[in-house]
């Protein structure tokens, strides 16, 4: 079940957040995204936050910022199971046009956003990380 987050399950959304960070940006050291931690909670709350449910509790999560996708973050032991994918649709559901920001080499989220009908439009530097990054755009 996909739903809006409740505040009081701000933890484990950014638990989930931190731990994909690490798992998929080795290329970035770990303490960049331990030492944006706390400020990723403040903006978390200002989001808008779908949750995927499902019985063994929130298994991932993607924040919007109005058309903008800040993310599609799902719990490591349940990556491959369609999650990232059934929290896209949801999303574009809602809009007519989409747009995010992806590590040039997280090839894995580059690949998973192409399939799902992205365009890269240009080529960015991460100004945070030092990291070149594609920015990307979905419409209907």
């Amino acid at each position: 079940m996909i739903r809006t987050m409740r505040r009081a399950e701000l933890d484990t959304v950014a638990d989930i957040w931190l731990d994909t960070n690490l798992a998929a940006h080795s290329f970035i050291a770990p303490q960049y995204w331990r030492d944006h931690f706390e400020a990723v909670k403040g903006m978390l709350l200002k989001a808008e936050l779908y949750v995927y449910e499902d019985e063994d509790g929130i298994q991932g999560f993607a924040g919007l910022d109005g058309d903008y996708i800040a993310g599609i973050f799902v719990r490591s032991g349940a990556q491959s199971r369609g999650i990232g994918g059934a929290l896209l649709d949801f999303v574009k559901r809602t809009r007519r046009q989409l747009a995010l920001s992806v590590y040039q080499k997280n090839v894995g989220a580059l690949r998973f956003y192409r399939r799902e009908g992205f365009t890269v439009r240009r080529e960015q530097t991460d100004e945070r990380t030092g990291e070149r990054e594609y920015f990307m755009e979905w419409e209907k």
